[in-house]
């Protein structure tokens, strides 16, 4: 009895030689060279949905050490019907953004200031010599020099001399009376003079100054700032309503008076740029949330604001609320979340029992029970159950 054996060809869609077994043209160990046509024919290639081409050839290599080809990397979308998840590229590192640099040259530092009798002294000897040298020209009337018990006016009048005598005096008078100041505890005066910074004077009480320096008052107490509500948003980017108890003072007095336009304009925005790159947690989270979200805006803050002289000690919000076009939604899906966490922690609790008043009577040896029974009972217990929860919890 003869068998016929027919052998199915690649083309044809059959299964090809079998494994181990050898090719024409390289079978029992010759060398001898390829055909043509192999030659020519291009390398088969495995392609993804973009671009991404892996060579067949390195997929069924019998060396015990594959040389690794460099791929570079691709984004495959998802198949429709597969149930494939689309691989997305690892995102980068995010580079952090550049710290604001003021002049390096400007710094707080001590400005000259005298105690102000010196002051006091040199105004009233300027008067005194105004009111000599208008004697001493006869300008000065009688019963005033009377009163300064002054000999007869001697009637030199005016002249270089004269007028010498009465800039001196007026210009002691204006320079020590003009330079006085009262320096207040808390507060601080940054001098400029055309525009450089020439010093800041903390100096409380009667102090003088030099009168032509220009000063700007500064506060350098402990201060608390209460913004208004500001955009933020929490973790899953749902927009929110802050609002931020800020405490800071003025550490550096030349930085913050002349490094930018105004310090508490800059520290809002410092505040602001914040919370819009920090997620806010809502108050029903867990207070380690919280308090990691406040510790990176005060991180944060700091940074950016102590550059410019300020100095800041926390920032925390004080008040968070869902944002108005979300309020409605935020706050249904609130109350069916803990709906649902209820719902979940009654049916635990019906289970348990179930399960537990199930167990002793069969351990007990009370009743026995096969599979269409056990199931009626723990049908009826978990009807009875759940109606008398239903009842209790109103």
């Amino acid at each position: 009895m003869s068998t016929t054996t027919t052998s199915q060809t690649p083309e044809s869609g059959g299964p090809g030689p079998a494994e181990g077994q050898d090719r024409p043209g390289r079978s029992g160990g010759q060398d001898g060279p390829a055909p043509a046509e192999e030659q020519c024919r291009p390398v088969r290639l495995i392609q993804n949905e973009v671009t991404t081409e892996i060579p067949v050839h390195l997929l069924f290599r019998d060396e015990p050490d594959p040389v690794s080809v460099p791929v570079a990397p691709a984004v495959v979308g998802r198949r429709p019907g597969t149930g494939e998840q689309p691989r997305f590229r690892r995102p980068g590192l995010a580079t952090a953004p550049p710290v604001p640099q003021v002049d390096p040259e400007l710094v707080e530092h001590r400005g000259r200031a005298l105690p102000g009798a010196l002051g006091v002294l040199a105004g009233a000897c300027g008067t005194a010599g105004c009111a000599v040298v208008s004697w001493w020209t006869g300008a000065l009337p009688v019963p005033v020099a009377q009163a300064l018990w002054l000999p007869a006016s001697a009637g030199a009048g005016l002249g270089p001399a004269q007028w010498a005598a009465y800039a001196g005096t007026v210009a002691l008078g204006l320079f020590g009376f003009g330079g006085l100041a009262r320096g207040r505890t808390g507060q601080a005066w940054v001098l400029d003079q055309f525009g450089r910074y020439r010093g800041t004077v903390r100096r409380t009480g009667l102090t003088w100054v030099n009168p032509l320096l220009l000063r700007h008052r500064v506060d350098v107490r402990l201060r608390h700032w209460r913004s208004e509500p500001m955009q933020a948003a929490d973790g899953n980017g749902v927009a929110l309503r802050v609002l931020v108890l800020v405490v800071w003072r003025v550490r550096d007095t030349a930085r913050a008076t002349l490094g930018v336009e105004d310090h508490e304009t800059y520290l809002r925005e410092c505040v602001e740029a914040a919370l819009a790159r920090v997620p806010v947690e809502m108050p029903g989270a867990a207070r380690g949330s919280l308090d990691a979200a406040a510790d990176a805006l005060g991180r944060r803050v700091a940074r950016d604001a102590g550059e410019v002289g300020l100095e800041v000690f926390s920032v925390r919000p004080v008040r968070v609320e869902y944002a108005p076009e979300v309020a409605a939604a935020m706050q249904r899906r609130r109350i069916a979340a803990l709906d649902a966490r209820q719902r979940a922690s009654v049916l635990t609790s019906v289970l348990d029992s179930v399960e537990d008043t199930v167990t002793r009577l069969t351990m007990r040896g009370l009743v026995e029970l096969d599979d269409y029974e056990r199931k009626a009972l723990v049908k009826d217990l978990t009807v009875a159950f759940c109606a008398g929860r239903g009842e209790a919890s109103p």
